[in-house]
């Protein structure tokens, strides 16, 4: 038997075309070729990515050098060849030609005058995995503090390209400070950052003061030569073209002083009120300790103390002659106190010129027209009473003038007139009168008599002669005077009872009364007891009740004796119809027994 000894690795090399690369040197042999190759096909993208894990990932995201235009459509093989020996580099490109912008981070300013080395190093890489790799171009972060040291110490945001450029680091030319908390205005925008921004160590580092920089008052940066005597906004005074130009006229809260500005005294220039030649630490110090409410500190008291040193009483800050407060004012100061109406008139009702100008007050009628034109003057001296004798000053609806007095008057009140209000008798077509009005009854009242009376009972046509003020209803006519005296009911029955009439004209009758019984009564006899066409009623009935009680059947033709004294009068006196009437008989022709008896 022959024995071949073959040798594995010459057949491999036949077979190859040559030595893998240092980064592919574990994949040699023959058995370990499909991890790259196809069979009978040449190298598969898909392969080469199945490997390279963190180009798939990139690419899948679309992200990077390898989704370029340049690169995405071509194979691996094209740019990465292999089979060339161990010392053979697969990455070679000129660095000097390459353009950066299709790896999508574009170089600019600085960066590209930079050697590629000097970002592209391990110590850059934060993935752990890549970092393991001998070479690679991935794995370095976008953000300015992987490659610079972060010279705030994390005081400002992340974003450094937001206030510098790749250019130069110094000055932060893209830094608008008008965009900052702090806007430089005025002599702000001459000052060095340096004089604002401090530089000091921190951390063993040199550290220049950007974030966290005190603005809120103006003495974080300078000195108050007031000593805070004035507060702490010295904007309120001050602005920032130049500490010497005030402002304060427009800006200081003169509110947070003892002395609050109000109405003309927020306009008065502050010279008018302090010295402004003084010393800072003087300056504003001169009005010190003068309250709001002592105004002749600085005002003439043009009423010499008569109405006190208290002006706000009367006077506003508004304008001196604008009385805002006058309902303050004590007028009792004055000669003249206010009471009851006069409270609530305007001053100027009556101080028509000047409020300090003197007005007669010593009658009524010097402010207040006479309403009563005149009708109170007296006959004897000519002179007309004040009104106060009537009226008080709470108003003029309503008098004082009492009925003791009006009794004392040619017009006693007395009775119903006592109850009667003045307006009754006095106002006559919403005009007030108090002459020539009447003192007789008939003046103010209508008389419904008229000629309905006698003369005789009425002279002079006096109510009075049957009438009282107590009640129009209350009479004290003597009835006996007429001959015909009241008795019984009549006594006690009213006038109108029997005077009363249906007649508009004449209402009350007295002058045509008739006194038979059958004038007011129905005679309910009819005609059977008449005589000469009269019925005297009173020789049976009186004047308690209508029983016949003076009635004696013994003095008629039939007298009643033995069982006729017992028999009902219905039994024999019986109703009859005569005349168109019903009444009872009394009266009979005929008095034969046979005419009741069968």
């Amino acid at each position: 038997m022959i024995t071949i000894l073959v040798n594995p690795y010459k057949i491999g090399a036949q077979i190859s075309p040559g030595d893998l690369s240092r980064q592919h040197a574990k994949l040699e042999g023959v058995s370990n070729c499909t991890k790259c190759h196809e069979l009978g096909e040449k190298v598969s993208n898909d392969k080469c990515l199945s490997c390279h894990t963190e180009l798939k990932q990139r690419i899948d995201k679309n992200l990077g050098y390898h989704v370029s235009f340049e690169v995405k459509y071509k194979d691996c093989s094209k740019c990465h060849s292999e089979h060339h020996g161990l010392n053979f580099k697969m990455i070679r490109f000129d660095e000097k030609s390459f353009k950066h912008g299709i790896t999508g981070y574009e170089l600019t300013g600085a960066h590209l005058k930079t050697d590629c080395k000097k970002c592209h190093q391990k110590e850059n890489i934060t993935d752990v995995e890549l970092r393991k790799k001998e070479y690679t171009y991935l794995g370095l972060k976008r953000d300015c503090a992987a490659c610079h040291k972060d010279v705030h110490q994390n005081t400002l945001p992340k974003d450094c390209s937001k206030c510098h450029t790749t250019e130069s680091f110094v000055p932060a030319s893209k830094f608008n400070h008008n965009q900052a908390k702090f806007q430089l205005v005025g002599k702000h925008k001459t000052v060095a950052c340096i004089e604002c921004h401090k530089v000091e160590t921190k951390n063993n580092q040199k550290y220049q003061y950007f974030a966290n920089v005190a603005f809120d008052q103006c003495g974080r940066c300078h000195k108050d030569p007031h000593s805070q005597q004035l507060g702490i906004s010295c904007k309120e005074c001050h602005i920032e073209e130049a500490f010497t130009i005030f402002k304060g006229m427009s800006r200081f809260n003169h509110n947070k002083t003892a002395f609050i500005l109000k109405g003309k005294h927020k306009q008065t220039d502050c010279a008018k009120c302090h010295n402004l030649e003084l010393k800072p630490l003087q300056i504003f110090q001169d009005r010190k300790g003068i309250l709001s409410s002592d105004c002749v500190k600085c005002h003439e008291d043009i009423h010499q103390n008569k109405f006190g040193t208290d002006c706000k009483s009367c006077h506003n800050e508004e304008n001196f002659h604008n009385l805002g407060k006058v309902d303050k004012f004590d007028h009792k100061l004055t000669d003249f106190e206010l009471k009851g109406k006069h409270i609530q008139v305007e001053c100027k009702a009556c101080h028509k010129a000047k409020l300090t100008d003197p007005l007669p007050f010593d009658r009524c009628d010097k402010c207040h027209k006479d309403y009563h034109e005149k009708q109170f003057v007296s006959t004897v001296t000519g002179k007309i009473p004040d009104c106060i004798e009537c009226h008080t000053v709470s108003g003029f609806s309503g008098s004082s003038y009492s009925i003791e007095l009006h009794n004392k008057s040619r017009f006693p009140l007395d009775g119903a007139h006592e109850a009667t209000p003045c307006f009754a008798c006095h106002k006559k077509n919403e005009k007030w009168s108090f002459r020539n009005i009447g003192e007789q009854c008939i003046d103010c009242h209508t008389n419904i008599h008229k000629e309905s009376i006698a003369i005789k009972y009425y002279p002079d046509k006096k109510c009075n002669h049957c009438h009282t003020t107590q009640s129009w209803n209350q009479m004290r006519f003597e009835h006996n005077q007429t001959g015909y005296i009241l008795e019984g009911m009549h006594a006690k029955t009213t006038c109108r009872s029997c005077h009363s009439t249906n007649r508009e004209e004449h209402p009350i009758e007295f002058v045509t009364k008739s006194k038979d019984c059958t004038s007011c009564h129905e005679n309910k006899h009819g005609s059977q007891f008449e005589k000469n066409g009269i019925t005297d009623c009173i020789s049976c009935h009186n004047f308690e009740n209508w029983k016949a009680n003076r009635f004696d059947h013994n003095t008629t033709a039939f007298i009643l004796d033995g069982k006729h004294k017992e028999v009902a009068c219905i039994k024999c006196h019986k109703e009859i119809s005569r005349e168109g009437k019903v009444f009872i008989q009394y009266k009979f022709e005929n008095f034969e027994c046979v005419v009741c008896h069968h």
